[in-house]
């Protein structure tokens, strides 16, 4: 059942994720389409990391939800809109990995 809940929280990551760079592509929801799939895709996300909430602590999912997709966004950044990161940013995006990284090797808390 826990890796049921670990993939329910990677698919409300991707989800997340989608819907956020829909968000960019709604030009502050004025376009149909991509105000559409934001609202689908977010229902969706928020969906998914409740159903990953059967088995695992709400801060521990939380903050692996908000990590990766943080990671996850800032790498669609640079890679498709080519916005660029400075060195404190990519300092703290590699720090947001260390942090989730340590929270599933050492942490006890990771379940309920």
């Amino acid at each position: 059942m826990l890796k049921l809940s670990y993939l329910y929280l990677l698919v409300a990551i991707i989800f997340e994720v989608v819907g956020t760079t829909a968000l960019k592509y709604s030009q502050q929801f004025t376009r149909l389409w991509p105000s559409l799939l934001v609202v689908l895709c977010y229902g969706a996300a928020f969906y998914l990391l409740a159903l990953s909430l059967r088995q695992l602590n709400v801060g521990i999912a939380y903050a692996i939800w908000s990590g990766v997709g943080i990671v996850c966004i800032a790498l669609i950044q640079v890679l498709w809109f080519r916005q660029w990161l400075d060195a404190p940013a990519m300092a703290g995006i590699a720090l947001i990995i260390i942090g989730v990284m340590i929270i599933n090797v050492f942490s006890n808390t990771v379940t309920h």
